[in-house]
């Protein structure tokens, strides 16, 4: 289950905990629209590495101090919304690489072990945390081969809902359309060598994402999964005539 992953907006240390019981090997952590504070994103990257659940955050905003919190805090990786067009998409990566590659700020902590780092500490650490810009306006859509080609951007990560709403097709629906920006997605990350990730919460969705070669899928958020226990138990409560 490597390649499967969890999206949680809610700082819930006993959920993270049953998810690894239950196999989930990764996590997205949702700063935009969750319920994160820092002191409590910083506890929570702790928590998940601890267990050794490897952890993207998407960041409130794409913005130098919010990329290089969720970094210098442990991520493994940022996933950046709001990119608009590849002069915006270039200006806001650079926050998540060192120089002289980007412009990312050096912190002591637990990215270094709480220790010097080495002279070449900064090179690895570039290879090793992954920046995924999200492709969710009309205009990062426009210029996604652009923005693929960056050498800041480790890889793509459309947001669908947002993207037909920008496009002007109002909610998302996977249809045809839906499908065409997607494979769209999906090839220029191919064509420049690097990896996109699908939230993929259907069935189709997933085996979508699986055929346009997606490093990863996410496949349920933190209330999906709350929902569908819930629900589970309560149609068992209703087979066994329990309630109506």
């Amino acid at each position: 289950m490597d390649n499967i992953a969890l999206w949680m907006s809610q700082p819930h240390f006993g959920f993270l905990e049953i998810a690894k019981t239950c196999g989930v090997s990764q996590l997205v952590i949702e700063l935009e629209h969750g319920t994160f504070d820092l002191a409590t994103l910083d506890q929570f990257l702790a928590f998940s590495k601890s267990l050794g659940i490897p952890a993207l955050t998407k960041v409130i905003a794409p913005t130098t101090e919010a990329i290089q919190q969720a970094l210098d805090f442990g991520s493994d990786g940022v996933i950046l919304p709001h990119i608009l067009g590849v002069d915006h998409a270039r200006e806001v990566t650079k926050a998540a690489k060192y120089p002289l590659l980007g412009i990312r700020s050096y912190a002591g902590g637990r990215v270094f072990g709480y220790a010097r780092p080495s002279s070449d500490a900064f090179e690895k650490e570039n290879k090793r945390t992954k920046c995924y810009a999200m492709i969710e306006t009309a205009e990062s859509l426009a210029d996604v081969e652009k923005i693929a080609a960056l050498e800041t951007v480790d890889g793509l990560f459309p947001g669908p809902s947002d993207l037909a709403l920008a496009c002007g097709r109002g909610a998302y629906a996977f249809n045809d359309e839906d499908r065409r920006d997607l494979s769209r997605i999906a090839k220029a990350a191919r064509d420049a060598g690097k990896k996109w990730i699908m939230p993929a919460w259907t069935p189709a969705e997933r085996t979508f994402a699986l055929e346009e070669g997606a490093e990863m899928l996410v496949v349920a958020t933190q209330n999906m999964t709350l929902r569908a226990g819930i629900m589970s138990t309560i149609n068992a409560l209703k087979q066994e005539k329990i309630v109506a």
